[in-house]
């Protein structure tokens, strides 16, 4: 991979520093697998991919991995595929299970950093809470859904959000867990209400997310906190 544009902006001791870290990302969907992909160009190339979920038809509104050609393909598949295209040198688990109390400690292993794209807030706080029981640094993403405003996102943590179901519920699950603190990417609009009790969608809210989220971890990196 021709990193000589990253080279001249971060200089090679902050490259080699990208290339050198292990990357758990669980969730390879919406946001998950934009920030594999904008890691994987900003240099990372060490990978764990984990998602049980094959592509749908409604996927191909927002996921990175939908296309026409990959409906009913494993997302981590195509998402390794993807990588290895950008990066041949990368090295990338992938792991097409739904993570449990069972498996999470074969799933997660050795890594620097665990990124939760995961929806399901019960599998969410498993995955939170064996992080903070073995001490390992995690950001966890929040809601992108029932959004289609001009994206604004901020890092923060959980215990100090505001207008997010899905971190509301989150948090109920960790002060049953006796856990207080967790660093979460966040929208600062509040979701729409829609019919129907499915989550809308939009192309570009996943994507953004992912996007802030992947530079959140590449300055976290550069700046020596992973």
């Amino acid at each position: 991979m021709d990193n000589s544009r990253t080279l001249i902006l971060i200089g090679k001791d902050n490259l080699d520093k990208l290339k050198s870290k292990h990357v758990t990302i669980v969730g390879t969907g919406g946001v998950g697998g934009y920030i594999a992909i904008m890691l994987a160009r900003a240099g990372i190339e060490k990978f764990t991919l984990i998602d049980f979920d094959d592509v749908s038809p409604s996927n191909v509104n927002r996921q990175i991995v939908a296309f026409s050609s990959t409906i009913g393909r494993k997302k981590v598949e195509v998402l390794k595929e993807m990588i290895e295209d950008i990066n041949p040198k990368a090295e990338i688990l992938i792991y097409p299970q739904r993570l449990t109390c069972e498996n999470i400690k074969n799933l997660i292993g050795q890594t620097d950093i665990v990124i939760d794209a995961i929806d399901s807030v019960k599998d969410k706080v498993e995955l939170i809470a064996f992080c903070k029981l073995n001490s390992v640094k995690i950001i966890s993403a929040m809601g992108a859904g029932n959004r289609y405003d001009i994206p604004s996102f901020e890092l923060k943590d959980i215990f100090s959000t505001s207008d997010d179901g899905l971190a509301k519920a989150v948090r109920k699950g960790l002060r049953e867990r006796k856990i207080d603190s967790l660093e979460v990417v966040i929208s600062q609009s509040k979701a729409k209400k829609v019919e129907g009790g499915v989550i809308g969608s939009i192309s570009y809210y996943p994507a953004m997310s992912g996007c802030y989220i992947a530079a959140v971890v590449v300055n976290k990196i550069v700046d020596g906190q992973i």
